[in-house]
């Protein structure tokens, strides 16, 4: 993924939160040259990997398979008596033709919410003992305090506002319903740990390679320098 392609779809998920007045913590904002200066007041942003996160998948076709993220808040479960929090929250950006893929997660609930824009579109199945995908037995599905059965498969549409809890192990992947417009996520969970507790199906990668066509516009959640440290990375 080029670094012009990453920049772009921070900008675009900037303005997405303006539009929508999820406002940003400071950290957010700072510039790639702001973060050389940052000491170790600012590791639990390092350690807990908060910040913005883009992704292709590893598969180069961002504006077809891919996602933009924002981590404003996260404890950590390799560092709890550092970072005791127990949950994370997430904001989410996802454009028309572009699709997160079928993945689910060992460790991490959630609650995916609608926060404005078109409508989501998140197909959900559940997983066999093997840990594949179960292609035929119905999902119980629970959404703004509505429980009911849908088949294997099954689509379920938030509209902005609208919400569903995704636990454990339940496959679900995400697309925006044509016509209707990019949509701006929010996600509340328990610890998010995006190197180690998503499985998709089928297995593809979850950190972009970076091509650097350009000067960074922000860092990632991955690029962080180290406390201290003045070099120049870029």
């Amino acid at each position: 993924m080029k670094r012009s392609e990453v920049n772009k779809a921070l900008r675009e998920l900037e303005a997405m939160c303006e539009k929508y007045c999820c406002y940003l913590p400071p950290f957010c904002h700072f510039t790639p040259e702001q973060w050389q200066t940052k000491g170790h007041e600012y590791d639990e942003v390092r350690e807990c990997c908060l910040g913005w996160d883009i992704t292709d998948y590893g598969k180069g076709a961002f504006d077809q398979l891919g996602f933009s993220l924002i981590t404003i808040r996260n404890g950590s479960r390799a560092l709890p008596e550092k970072y005791p929090k127990v949950y994370a929250e997430k904001l989410l950006y996802l454009k028309e033709g572009q699709y997160s893929p079928n993945h689910f997660h060992w460790y991490k609930t959630e609650d995916i919410i609608n926060r404005g824009g078109g409508n989501v579109l998140i197909r959900v199945y559940n997983s066999t003992p093997e840990e594949e995908i179960d292609y035929e037995s119905e999902v119980t599905v629970h959404t703004d305090g509505r429980t009911y059965t849908v088949p294997a498969g099954t689509q379920i549409r938030l509209t902005p506002g609208e919400s569903i809890f995704i636990p454990q192990r339940l496959y679900h992947d995400f697309t925006v319903e044509p016509g209707t417009g990019p949509v701006l996520l929010g996600e509340v969970s328990q610890c998010n740990d995006d190197a180690n507790d998503n499985r998709f199906n089928p297995p593809m990668g979850r950190f972009p390679a970076i091509e650097e066509d350009e000067p960074p516009y922000r860092l990632l959640c991955t690029e962080y320098p180290p406390a201290g440290d003045c070099g120049n990375r870029f």
